[in-house]
């Protein structure tokens, strides 16, 4: 018998290739995840670029209105800079209008504040969509290879009972075909591994700006309501 994968996958059982099936159905949810979390994080990073220093000048010139509305904009509706500093601006506005402001700066800044730790923690789930899945696949997917590994030896020690015959010659084809599910189990998880890694270093610099942006606005807030 040769040891070419088309032969040894026309030799495979019906859980081996059970098995196989979940291990696809694994590698496409991972890639899927791999390639929108890109594609997100990717828009984020370029449209917050372009977001920052245009309200931070807007903010400069006394423009409240026009920096609320443009972080609510379409174009930069992927922004994790927008949707958090939006939060607060809006707060603000909203505590001027009212008097808040006027009649106690510090509690319409604590106001600001929670509105802008709220955008956060709300953010912050949204970056981390789909990464403990890629976390699970990493995880998990070796063991899923290891159990059909498992029932093909299973399977190749019966049959060298059956046959009487015995040596590593009458077993190692199975044996062969069976570590197909352990080698395409490593296949699927180093990437979802690698991925997840990436990803949540990601995750974390996105936080940072976050923490020092939602710091700066309310430096602004505080000098502004003195």
């Amino acid at each position: 018998m040769q040891f070419d994968l088309r032969t040894m996958a026309e030799h495979m059982g019906g859980i081996a290739w059970a098995v196989v099936i979940v291990l696809f159905i694994m590698s496409m949810w991972s890639i899927a995840v791999m390639i929108e979390r890109y594609w997100t994080f990717k828009k984020a990073t370029d449209q917050s670029r372009a977001y920052a220093p245009k309200v931070a000048n807007l903010l400069k010139q006394g423009k409240l209105k026009e920096a609320i509305d443009n972080s609510h904009s379409q174009a930069v509706k992927y922004s994790h800079l927008a949707k958090v500093l939006g939060a607060g601006l809006q707060e603000w506005q909203y505590q001027q209008e009212s008097g808040e402001a006027a009649k106690d700066k510090e509690a319409a800044v604590d106001a600001a504040k929670r509105a802008v730790q709220r955008a956060s923690a709300v953010n912050m789930a949204d970056l981390k969509r789909g990464l403990s899945g890629l976390a699970t696949i990493g995880a998990t997917a070796p063991f899923v290879g290891l159990f059909g590994t498992t029932f093909g030896i299973i399977n190749a020690f019966s049959g060298m009972a059956l046959t009487g015959s015995g040596g590593i010659a009458a077993i190692s084809a199975g044996i062969a075909e069976a570590l197909i599910t352990t080698a395409f189990g490593l296949f699927v998880a180093v990437p979802a591994v690698w991925a997840y890694n990436y990803f949540t270093g990601r995750v974390e610099g996105f936080g940072v700006e976050m923490d020092n942006s939602s710091s700066e606005l309310l430096d602004y807030f505080i000098k502004k309501g003195a």
